[in-house]
């Protein structure tokens, strides 16, 4: 199916069985597990609209969902508007490189235009060479920072 038959839209509630299968792939790919209450807590804060974080689906017209993206607004030290991160993104793996991926970017992109947001920034890991071939076609390449993270509930006091 091409990517323009897709329709990308908000979640809804009646998504909660597709949107679970697309985020466990999501965990997957990552090597990476959650706890079942703390993916339900994503969930009521996906569907409560005074809640920052926001998903967007790509969705086929017999309504099957192909992927997702979440993404929240913040405030920035160096810009007076919010700036948006695009925390996850995922498309089913038969039809990557389709066109999908970078449907679901522009969707929050243009979210962040209508709200007067500063810039849309995300992560990915250095391996992901498929998704970061888009990144660097959609962005001109990497800003230049490494990420490093430190896991507070991991540390002892």
């Amino acid at each position: 199916m091409e990517p323009a038959t897709y329709q990308i839209r908000p979640a809804t509630a009646a998504d909660r069985a597709q949107w679970d299968a697309l985020w466990q792939g999501y965990l997957e790919f990552y090597e990476s597990s959650l706890a079942p209450d703390v993916t339900d807590l994503l969930w009521q804060r996906i569907l409560d609209p005074a809640h920052e974080i926001e998903c967007r689906l790509a969705a086929a017209e017999d309504g099957s969902l192909a992927g997702l993206v979440h993404y929240f607004p913040h405030a920035h030290t160096w810009y007076a508007n919010p700036v948006c991160y695009l925390n996850d993104l995922f498309v089913v793996p038969g039809i990557r490189g389709g066109g999908i991926g970078k449907r679901l970017i522009e969707a929050v992109v243009d979210a962040a235009k209508q709200r007067g947001w500063s810039e849309v920034y995300w992560h990915t890991q250095q391996h992901n060479k498929v998704a970061r071939g888009l990144y660097d076609k959609l962005t001109g390449g990497t800003d230049g920072f490494v990420n490093y993270t430190i896991d507070v509930t991991a540390r002892e006091s």
